[in-house]
């Protein structure tokens, strides 16, 4: 069992990055979704309602991002160093308002170009809870970045292998793993095994974390990751196989339980294995 890719998304709903390895910090790896854009209630702007986001290429840099699109220059953006902080919402409703320092007119106007709205572009320069706490049974506590609920994703190789299956046997092409828009992914184990790791600690080389729950999956899993088309499927057929609480599940929720640094080929080792 062996972690065999890590992915991070800088800007949320953006096109991924692949990673050989990471920094794990508090609120998940490092550069993970600690940009956003948002709308004119501050509320962020998602692959939900714009597909055009796979297309927006974002990569870190020392100190601010770059950003690159077809048919626009690239842009740097520093990392905002001061200004007054506005109150955004990963989503609109459900959630609580955190503090993010806006990322000025340059970048608002490059985004809003690319995306073809009024939007805005802003940094969450201290992580902090956007999850109401008691939603849920494993909370990840006061830390968090704009990812939706937890700090991290892992998905499992073999469980996409046997929904590829479902989807085969009901006539539909497979779906590759990029739809599920994990951080984590892992082999060797067997398919679903992650079900059973809800609430216990795990493992990936010297990292700990928990496994904070199982993951309801929504419509950004029927967009093409490459092109932004959208479709039925994987969706149709996780609600006849995994439908649970009138829940789609795929993938687990993980909070590191302490900072490190992770590697593609680095062991697993799942609840079943720790001493």
């Amino acid at each position: 069992m062996r972690l065999s890719a890590i992915h991070t998304y800088p800007v949320k709903g953006c096109h991924r990055l692949d990673h050989d390895a990471a920094g794990v910090e508090a609120w998940g790896l490092a550069g993970d979704r600690r940009w956003m854009i948002v709308d004119a209630d501050g509320v962020g702007v998602t692959q939900r309602e714009t597909t055009r986001l796979v297309a927006l290429h974002a990569t870190p840099r020392d100190g601010g991002l770059l950003l690159r699109g077809e048919g626009h220059a690239d842009l740097e953006v520093p990392e905002p160093a001061g200004g007054v902080p506005v109150a955004v919402r990963t989503f609109r409703n459900r959630k609580l308002p955190v503090p993010a320092l806006p990322a000025g007119p340059a970048a608002d106007a490059w985004v809003s170009a690319f995306l073809g709205r009024a939007v805005r572009l802003v940094w969450l320069a201290r992580p902090s809870r956007h999850i109401p706490p008691g939603d849920r049974e494993h909370d990840t506590g006061d830390q968090v970045s704009f990812a939706d609920a937890y700090p991290l994703l892992l998905a499992s190789a073999a469980s996409l292998d046997a929904l590829n299956g479902w989807l085969g046997e009901a006539g539909e092409e497979p779906v590759p793993m990029a739809r599920f828009r994990p951080n984590l992914v892992v082999e060797g184990t067997p398919a679903w095994a992650e079900d059973d790791w809800v609430g216990r600690p795990l493992r990936i080389g010297a990292v700990r974390f928990r496994a904070a729950g199982p993951c309801d999956r929504c419509v950004v899993t029927t967009t093409d990751q490459e092109t932004g088309v959208r479709g039925k499927e994987p969706l149709r057929t996780l609600a006849r196989h995994r439908n649970v609480g009138r829940k789609l599940l795929f993938g687990l929720h993980l909070v590191p339980e302490e900072p490190g640094r992770i590697a593609v080929g680095d062991p697993l080792m799942p609840p079943s294995m720790q001493s």
